[in-house]
């Protein structure tokens, strides 16, 4: 029984190696030799992906960073001690 599944075994590699071969054969035909994805182009745009994140990341951080270092304004229509109780409600409808 050994040998019959060692014939099986070594049948169905030869399938998908064929097989393999035509895919890859008929990708290199419909898309073209120069856009086949290999693993070096996958990789790379792997790369490219990871810096795009990461700049963005760097961009939110500075505004983030920029914002926070902004003075606080004060409340239109607040009294000295920054309440709002003394504002008339006009003034509190268009601040919220």
């Amino acid at each position: 029984m050994a040998s019959d599944e060692s014939g099986f075994a070594a049948l169905s590699r030869t399938v998908v190696s064929y097989a393999a071969e035509l895919i890859a054969g008929v990708e290199r035909r419909v898309v073209g030799e120069e856009k086949v994805r290999t693993a070096q182009g996958n990789a790379w745009a792997a790369i490219c992906a990871d810096r795009a994140r990461a700049q963005a990341r760097a961009d939110m951080d500075a505004m983030v960073a920029a914002l926070a270092a902004q003075p606080r304004r004060r409340n239109a229509g607040s009294d000295e001690s920054g309440s709002r109780a003394s504002a008339s409600p006009a003034v509190l409808a268009t601040t919220r």
